[in-house]
């Protein structure tokens, strides 16, 4: 009964994101449980690899270029998957962005544009992917899932990634604010929170140092593996989370419980 639960047969999802890293492996993961899924990023090719790799499971899959900065857009991937699988029962924001620009300036010297361009693709996506995906699920009227990902910098002070520890704990706000507003259309919502998760294998020595340097941190001594997300994202979408919404659900490794992440600064110690 637990296993049945949790498979995800016959239901439509899009993923943001989708095309590398964290997104692919949720996108996977959403498949290998049966769902059909919609494929969104920026980069065609990329998309076009986690569709393929969906259909070798026997779902359905569409690979679909957008960005999710513009409201339009995101509005497009809920009618798109409506048109194609006939519903949308999935919604998984997880396109997102580091705090490029602006990085190694005085706070009073970040601009608009630097301010504006990290919060739309980490913020304001999220909020127009589940608006309009709300509206497609309530209208249709047997409910849904919403899941967004958000950042263990939402939860601390990130001197230098301001915007982005900003932008994710809006994420985390805007999710409890759904499960509210959304409980009368049985519309679940929920968010989860990595730390420091490896994108991909070290590509040479030196990055592999790095990794190493940087799982020493952390209780369980290493970086998280993008596929752990996944199995987080099937319970978030099935029926084995009924009665989980308005949750953030942290995997970090421990870091935020009893890590002593890197905070970007020396600290200071008088006497």
């Amino acid at each position: 009964m637990v296993l049945e639960k949790l498979r995800l047969e016959g239901k439509a999802a899009v993923v943001t994101g989708a095309g590398r890293g964290l997104g692919q492996q949720m996108a996977l993961a959403l498949a290998e449980a049966g769902a059909d899924v919609l494929c969104a990023a920026r980069t065609l090719e990329q998309i076009e690899a986690t569709a393929e790799a969906i259909r070798d499971f026997g779902r359905k899959a569409i690979a679909m270029p957008t960005d999710v900065r513009d409201s339009a857009k995101c509005a497009e991937l809920v009618s798109a998957c409506v048109g194609e699988f006939g519903k949308i029962d999935i919604m998984l924001s997880n396109a997102g962005i580091g705090d490029a620009r602006g990085h190694s300036v005085e706070f009073w010297d970040v601009t608009d544009d630097d301010w504006h361009d990290t919060v739309d693709v980490n913020l304001s996506s999220a909020f127009y992917c589940a608006r309009a995906a709300s509206k497609a699920m309530a209208d249709r009227g047997e409910g849904g899932v919403i899941i967004s990902v958000a950042s263990g910098t939402g939860l601390r002070g990130n001197p230098q990634g301001f915007a982005y520890g900003a932008a994710k704990a809006g994420v985390i706000a805007l999710t409890k604010s759904l499960a509210v507003m959304l409980r009368g259309h049985d519309i679940r919502a929920n968010c989860i929170i990595p730390g420091f998760v490896a994108q991909r294998p070290a590509q040479s020595e030196q990055e592999e140092v790095f990794m190493g340097s940087r799982a020493r941190y952390f209780p369980v001594q290493r970086l998280g593996e993008a596929w752990e997300l996944g199995p987080l994202a099937v319970y978030l979408a099935s029926d084995a989370s009924s009665y989980v919404t308005g949750q953030g659900f942290i995997i970090d490794g421990g870091g935020l419980a009893g890590g002593t992440a890197p905070l970007g600064f020396v600290p200071e110690v008088n006497g």
